[in-house]
């Protein structure tokens, strides 16, 4: 008789892409997979580091990254030289002309404030996420689900396990190593 494998939906199979996808991370914090799917493909990937030839995060390119102490959480992404996931994935369809409009990002991480705009921005419909992302600031919070709340296919968590999580979800390893859980 032959062995029967439960089929992955759409979903669990973007996000397990992403998940690979992330496994490139240079970055000190986060390490995020993103895609773009539209009409059910694929059209571009990225993670998070920093931009082409220049010294990684883990080898001390990024001062915030080096110096995570002297930087709140949420705070300063304007100070970091790496490029979002969700930025690259969407940098790269650009660089080779591939339209975005009415497609899905699927990512390892909400996107931040910054990734939310330019994710509106680029005509992307919806939003499916792994891990969840919040502002420090209660007020700010509030005008971010505002500004996620403008994307027609919403903001969704996928409930898709990850097997790297302790790895990649800078809370979760901070947990690892104090104790503490989030």
């Amino acid at each position: 008789m032959a062995e029967t494998h439960a089929r992955l939906d759409w979903d669990d199979y973007f996000m397990g892409i992403a998940i690979s996808v992330r496994a490139r991370a240079n970055c000190t914090g986060h390490k995020v997979g993103a895609l773009v799917a539209l009409e059910r493909r694929i059209v571009a990937t990225g993670y998070n580091g920093v931009p082409a030839d220049v010294t990684n995060c883990v080898d001390g390119g990024c001062d915030r990254c080096a110096n995570r102490d002297r930087y709140e959480s949420g705070q300063a992404y304007d100070l970091c030289i790496c490029v979002h996931a969700e930025q690259n994935a969407l940098l790269q369809a650009a660089k080779y002309g591939i339209a975005v409009d009415g497609g899905l990002m699927y990512t390892t991480l909400r996107p931040c404030f910054g990734c939310t705009k330019e994710i509106i921005q680029a005509g992307i419909q919806g939003v499916r996420y792994l891990h969840e992302w919040r502002h420090p600031d209660d007020e700010v919070w509030a005008q971010y689900e505002r500004l996620q709340a403008r994307l027609p296919g919403g903001v969704t968590k996928v409930d898709t396990a990850d097997p790297n999580a302790e790895w990649a979800v800078t809370s979760r390893r901070d947990a690892a190593t104090t104790g503490h859980s989030e």
